[in-house]
């Protein structure tokens, strides 16, 4: 109530006493009953207004002395939370009480004396200026309390997974996928649940106490404001702990393979322990801190993570926008089932609408890494038709093609992957694959997506190795070729896990599809060098001559051809071997035994044990040749059990 205000009730209260106590004026009851009314109003007016009075001079003695308290604090104390636990409460019970002094001048009507209006800007001023120092309390009591991060949590096991390479994929004989994969198995168990402190737990209560005071005093902005910017600034040094840096869509773009390669397992391993380890660690200290204020602490954690989060999503955006090459699949599955690894925890720590956009962003990264991986495994197929139709060479030796290595053992890493490739094929194609019969093998079955695809993959490699084959002009290499490739694919099938997607009968058709094939190779090759010693009733001299003389020239070119192809695999060079000794050798020895008496033993080139050792040395790919210094040599020693040591001596 202003001065002038008093001033006029007052004289207005004298007024209606003087018009009451006058005998003489002739005033009606209904006036006076008025009169009567407005003197008890007027004189309630007056008495709070010496109440108001009384409570101001009140509240400015009580606000000095708060002051006078707080500033002694000050003078004494650099630190307030430094102090012990006696000063800080002093300090905080006095800037409650400025706190409820100021709330205490707000009530007051609006028309205020010139001395509440002074009582109440010095009130907020003090307010103010200890709202500045709570905050500055608060930074320090953060950064002198903040834990460093343990190695444990920054290269715990779950997060060091290791990508499938690319020189894995194209390696030979496979082992390092092997080897990969197995160490992709080791690794890829559940993250258990990780809380560590990001702070001293001794220090919760100070913080919260401030937190307290600051949003009692409506202060709450100015407290996020800087509880946000330093958990925002502790983020991005986490990230720098894990050796990620950002990077622009285009400087992905350009990364060669093995630097994108690190990069992503990087990414991967941060994006596990921003997600799963610290963000989780941070939720649970801001809801510790600012559990009693709704949203406050989900609005805080979302602005404390939103950048440091979503730079790491953009770069698995920028991955996701890649060239769709073959290599790439694998490291796209692996960022995929990282995130889908993930989505329960991003669930739990962005819920509600203060977190949507996250969880947006989350999910559809997790969308566009998927429909990546579905279109490089789809279009698989089309990559083996245009590798194959590069080369227009046939392998010299028959030895298996490269592309077969890489197709086989590209197979051989979708096993890792089997639950969340069908599960993509299935989105894509609406589970509208074959449901008949299917062959059950442990949890796999070839009717699933992933099965029939796998299929179809290895038909276009067979197509193409078909079409391959026929560059040669050689049928027996093109049957070398074929049983070399064939057997490769069986073999690498059969022995790994992969196996449950092809089933029993596919194994057992290209085991007979490959076994044709060396039929096909040992029938053309010997069949013809078979007739020229058997079933010819010719038996004059010249005539066995000659036969024994084309025979030897059939076989030193089989031999000179023959030993520079290649059979891989050990086994089945060994059974071709022991099938063309089968063949060759009862007939070469029973033609042998008829002829020595006609045509005798200088005209028969070579020995059955010469014939035997020779085959030995077929499909070693190590070219040779019958030399006539070698054959002689041979013949002498294969004949050395016939003859004395002596006569051995004159002869060499």
């Amino acid at each position: 109530m202003g001065d002038a205000e008093e001033h006029v009730i007052a004289a207005a209260y004298h007024v209606v006493k003087a018009l009451e106590a006058t005998k003489s004026m002739n005033l009606s009851n209904d006036v006076r009953r008025i009169l009567a009314d407005l003197d008890v109003h007027l004189s309630r007016m007056t008495t709070l207004g010496e109440d108001e009075a009384d409570k101001t001079v009140e509240i400015e003695n009580w606000l000095r002395s708060t002051q006078e308290k707080i500033t002694g604090l000050h003078s004494n104390h650099s630190r307030i939370w430094n102090s012990g636990p006696v000063i800080v409460s002093q300090y905080l019970q006095a800037v409650d009480e400025v706190r409820r002094l100021k709330e205490t001048l707000e009530s007051f009507p609006s028309k205020r004396t010139w001395k509440q209006k002074n009582l109440l800007d010095r009130a907020q001023s003090t307010l103010q200026i200890e709202m500045t120092r709570l905050e500055d309390e608060l930074v320090h009591i953060l950064a002198q309390n903040k834990l460093r991060f343990e190695k444990e949590y920054v290269l715990h096991p779950t997060c060091e997974e290791t990508c499938v390479s690319e020189e894995s994929v194209v390696s030979n004989e496979g082992d390092s996928v092997q080897e990969d994969t197995s160490q992709r198995e080791s690794s890829s168990t559940e993250t258990e649940d990780y809380v560590m402190d990001l702070v001293h737990p001794d220090v919760v209560p100070q913080i919260t106490s401030i937190a307290n005071i600051m949003l009692a005093s409506h202060y709450d902005l100015e407290f996020c404001q800087a509880f946000v910017r330093f958990w925002r600034a502790e983020l991005a040094e986490y990230l720098t702990i894990l050796n990620v840096e950002q990077f622009s869509v285009e400087d992905v773009l350009k990364m060669g393979w093995k630097c994108l390669n690190s990069r992503i397992r990087k990414w991967r391993r941060a994006i596990k322990n921003v997600i799963g380890i610290y963000l989780t660690s941070k939720k649970s200290l801001f809801d510790q801190v600012l559990a009693e204020y709704g949203n406050v602490s989900l609005t805080c954690l979302v602005d404390a993570s939103k950048a440091s989060l979503l730079s790491l999503l953009n770069f698995g955006h920028a991955v996701a926008i890649g060239p769709h090459k073959p290599e790439w699949l694998y490291c796209l599955l692996d960022m995929y089932e990282t995130l889908a690894s993930l989505i329960s925890d991003i669930e739990a720590l962005f819920p509600e609408e203060a977190g949507s956009f996250i969880r947006i962003e989350f999910h559809e990264l997790l969308q566009r890494l998927g429909d990546a991986a579905k279109v490089i495994f789809m279009e698989f197929g089309n990559h083996i038709h245009i590798a194959s139709r590069a080369s227009k060479t046939p392998i010299a030796n028959g030895d298996i093609l490269p592309l077969t290595k890489y197709v086989v053992n590209y197979i051989l890493c979708f096993v890792e992957y089997g639950g969340t490739l069908n599960s993509l094929l299935a989105q894509k194609d609406g589970d509208n694959f074959d449901t008949g019969p299917t062959e059950n093998v442990g949890q796999i079955t070839i009717s699933c997506p992933l099965a029939i695809h796998l299929h179809s993959v290895t038909s276009i490699l067979e197509a193409n190795l078909d079409i391959k084959s026929n560059l040669y002009r050689d049928s027996s290499l093109k049957h070398i070729f074929m049983m070399n490739n064939i057997n490769y694919m069986v073999d690498k099938i059969k022995n790994s896990e992969v196996r449950g997607y092809f089933g029993d009968k596919w194994i057992r058709k290209h085991i007979w599809k490959f076994r044709q094939h060396a039929m096909e190779y040992e029938r053309i090759t010997w069949s013809s060098i078979i007739d020229l010693i058997t079933g010819d009733g010719r038996t004059g001299k010249a005539t066995l001559k000659e036969r024994c003389r084309d025979f030897c020239i059939a076989f030193e070119d089989v031999y000179k051809i023959q030993t520079a192809w290649y059979v891989p695999n050990c086994e089945l060079r060994e059974d071709l071997r022991i099938s063309a000794s089968t063949t060759v050798i009862p007939a070469y020895r029973n033609f042998v035994g008829k002829i020595t008496d006609h045509i005798g033993e200088k005209y028969i080139k070579y020995t059955v044990q010469d014939l035997e050792t020779y085959i030995l040395d077929l499909l070693d790919g190590s070219q040779k040749s019958l030399k006539p210094s070698r054959m002689k040599e041979a013949s002498i020693l294969n004949r050395a059990s016939l003859f004395p040591s002596t006569v051995i001596n004159k002869m060499m």
